[in-house]
């Protein structure tokens, strides 16, 4: 049964969308080194006014190019700077996404296909996950996204030639928005599968409606300013950019991010529930030809868009589970036509072991206390336990309504009760993270340390970084013997650092007032030394210290 797509009762849904998407942004505290240090990047922007360069503790950046960082800098200057400010860009984008996956679906495969994409987009537990957690991943997937869209409403067969220059000019500013976002992958991923799409097709008319020239210049007057300006007051940035972030992260382990070539593949299998099993049935189907043979294969190039990403982020040398993240755009776009094609009891049968996973989640989370390194952390990881317990229950309880409604052969109802309880459960998952901030984010020590900052005071931190603090303490801190991905920064501005430990104590010894956060191994060892300190605050894993 297919209830009535009416205006109303799409507006009720997203409306609810809406509200479970955003509504957990500002409740959980900053606890991961990406969310710290996406969120204090832009904070530096904002007080040192300078948008060009990107800093991290006041030491030059260049990993990624500014466009997030800019988004988020906006988003502090017009309404402060919380939680849901620093996650806005990563949530909004992400939500974006799925609108965009409504809109192309509908266009392309029909109502009931449209409304499946946007569903199974909201639904993919990967897909939610990097929705809430301020990382650059979601950017450049939801404008990859968007300049995938926009590609297949250009080239489908029902395009006049209006529509298609105006779509392939949204796909060329999505491309270069792509690239602001992460880097060239916005432009290499989508070139290398077109490229791919026309050797397997032999479509070679394809290229004369990509609008290269006018194109190419939408891109470059998007993309190319920040890339000259920056680089025009850094002369370092290009051979940093565009040598070491991109050839060498890829071919080399100078990021020690190696993994083994299966690496995403239970990635993908996780991060594909609860639509894993109706996702690959729908990739199975979709070299299957649309129409007539030589017209744009809509399936088969969402097909290669998704195989090729997976597998070129499979051989690189570098491997992160958000990597795989824009295909998830296609897939989602390939399952919501399968669903609108599946019969209640085919989607019973497919969607069958995810009631089993959320059987196995009540099982599983009751022991997740044992996840626990020391055991100060253990009453917290028991109460996380609980609270995923319950998740699992409804999780659980969810996924059996939707069977019972597919094989009551309610296909629309049982995709909306399943794509529903599934962003409910991993939004919970998410927000029930909140219970272990106390060991896994700094913002109760940086609580305890605020009445003792004084303006102008030296703050050290030692042998370590926590990127939570500086973001919650408004402030940056001076290294010491630590580098890290701040090398290159350390390398350019070296008066920024302190190298070693006997240096620091010598500099500690002269100051009138300073703070030093380091681990308790650390503090121990310079109490050894007798340097003198007052110890103000302490957690599991930090002391914080005063000159006495």
């Amino acid at each position: 049964m297919a209830l009535p797509a009416s205006p109303v009762r799409l507006l009720l849904l997203l409306l609810l969308l809406s509200v479970v998407w955003f509504g957990n942004l500002e409740q959980r505290k900053l606890a991961l080194a990406d969310e710290g240090r996406y969120a204090e990047i832009p904070r530096e922007m904002v007080a040192s006014g300078d948008w060009t360069t990107p800093r991290l503790n006041d030491l030059k950046y260049f990993e990624k190019p500014a466009l997030q960082y800019w988004a988020t800098a906006t988003s502090y200057s017009l309404f402060g700077q919380h939680h849901w400010t620093a996650r806005l860009w990563v949530a909004l984008t992400g939500f974006l996404g799925i609108v965009a996956a409504y809109f192309t679906g509908r266009r392309l495969f029909g109502p009931q296909a449209g409304l499946y994409s946007a569903l199974v987009l909201a639904s993919s537990l990967l897909y939610v996950g990097m929705g809430h957690m301020n990382t650059l991943d979601m950017g450049v997937a939801f404008f990859m996204g968007m300049g995938l869209n926009a590609f297949l409403l250009a080239q489908h067969a029902g395009a006049s030639r209006r529509e298609n220059l105006i779509w392939m000019l949204v796909v060329w500013a999505s491309l270069a928005l792509s690239v602001l976002s992460k880097g060239l992958i916005g432009l290499v991923l989508p070139g290398a599968v077109l490229v791919l799409y026309t050797l397997s097709q032999r479509d070679w008319a394809l290229w004369r409606r990509l609008h290269l020239l006018s194109g190419l210049a939408l891109f470059l007057a998007i993309s190319a300013p920040w890339f000259v300006a920056v680089s025009l007051a850094n002369p370092e940035f290009f051979h940093f950019f565009f040598i070491h972030e991109h050839f060498e992260r890829f071919l080399t382990k100078v990021h020690q991010r190696y993994e083994p070539w299966w690496y995403f593949i239970p990635i993908l299998m996780a991060g594909a529930l609860p639509w894993l099993i109706p996702a690959f049935d729908a990739l199975w189907r979709a070299w299957k030809i649309d129409g007539e043979r030589k017209s744009f294969q809509t399936g088969r190039f969402l097909l290669i868009w998704a195989a090729f990403i997976f597998f070129f982020f499979s051989i690189s040398s570098s491997k992160l589970p958000s990597y795989i993240l824009p295909i998830f755009p296609a897939l989602a776009l390939l399952t919501g036509r399968h669903l609108a094609r599946m019969s209640g009891k085919a989607l019973f049968w497919q969607i069958l072991p995810v009631a089993i996973l959320a059987f196995a989640g009540l099982w599983l989370s009751a022991r997740a206390v044992n996840l626990a390194g020391e055991a100060s952390s253990r009453q917290a990881y028991a109460q996380y336990g609980l609270w995923a317990a319950w998740t699992a229950a409804f999780w659980l309880a969810g996924t059996l309504a939707g069977l019972f409604l597919a094989y009551r052969k309610h296909v629309q109802p049982a995709v909306i009760a399943i794509a529903l309880t599934a962003l409910f459960a991993m939004q919970s998952i998410i927000s029930g993270h909140d219970l272990l901030a106390r060991t896994t984010s700094t913002y109760y020590l940086a609580q305890q340390i605020k009445p003792y900052l004084k303006p102008g005071a030296a703050f050290y931190s030692l042998r370590m970084y926590e990127q939570t603090l500086p973001f919650y303490l408004d402030r940056t801190l001076t290294l010491v013997d630590y580098q890290d991905e701040m090398a290159f920064g350390i390398k350019q501005e070296p008066h920024k650092w302190i190298a070693d430990i006997p240096s620091f104590e010598q500099k500690w010894r002269t100051e009138a007032y300073a703070l030093a956060i380091m681990n308790p191994e650390t503090y121990q060892e310079l109490k050894n030394h007798g340097l003198p300190m007052k110890e103000i605050a302490r957690d599991t894993r930090r002391v914080v210290v005063t000159t006495p």
